[in-house]
């Protein structure tokens, strides 16, 4: 398979190289969605994947896509039928927890740039020969953590990862030092109880602090 028989190669590799941490959002209270963003942006975290976890999902994401210097995607995509939704509210990418071929085929119609979910070898096999190189190693930790990204770069080294599922602020730069690791993504950049109180100071510094990760 040559490189251009890969989808959205460049779009989906620029936007993980943007900010070490992808932020993964539930927003719970759609007044939240705008002053997250403001706060998320200001700290220098710019790509925000917003979930379809909740029933505010879409209207997050219109909401925050108007959010000056945001790049917002929408997570958890499970069904075809969500990629063309996803994209008309204002998401430029999307984020699968796995990859089925009536995933990959709403990612080709829909024209949104996908980073679809694998846990094993075979499946980052299965999705390189789908048109994938840039993937999202989920569950991360219970997947194997840095020794199975270390395995993955010798034999499919041509593959980037977004590891996400268990990674905290503790552990983000030890996955971040990985080669094959351009990003990783997490939730403990939106704690619930700052969410809650709309504590947007302290959500800023956190990103800050991951803004800088990739640095240390």
């Amino acid at each position: 398979m040559t490189s251009s028989m890969y989808l959205y190669d460049n779009e989906v590799l620029d936007i993980m190289r943007t900010s070490a941490v992808i932020p993964v959002i539930a927003i719970d209270d759609i007044a939240h969605a705008v002053p997250l963003a403001q706060a998320l942006v200001a700290g220098g975290i710019r790509v925000l994947e917003v979930t379809l976890r909740t029933v505010h999902g879409l209207a997050a994401i219109r909401a925050m896509a108007e959010v000056p210097g945001a790049i917002v995607g929408v997570g958890t995509l499970t069904k075809p039928e969500e990629f063309a939704a996803a994209r008309d509210a204002g998401a430029v990418f999307g984020v699968s927890p796995g990859l089925t071929s009536a995933l990959v085929a709403a990612a080709k119609s829909s024209g949104l740039p996908l980073l679809p979910g694998v846990m094993t070898p075979s499946e980052v096999m299965a999705a390189r020969e789908a048109g994938f190189r840039q993937l999202k190693l989920f569950p991360a930790v219970p997947a194997g953590g840095i020794g199975m990204l270390n395995a993955l770069a010798g034999p499919l080294g041509d593959v980037m990862f977004c590891p996400t599922g268990g990674i905290s602020q503790q552990t983000a730069a030890q996955f971040l030092a990985c080669k094959n690791v351009a990003c990783v993504g997490g939730s403990w950049l939106t704690p619930k109880d700052a969410l809650d109180s709309g504590d947007w100071a302290r959500i800023t510094a956190l990103a800050v602090a991951a803004s800088q990760l990739r640095a240390a």
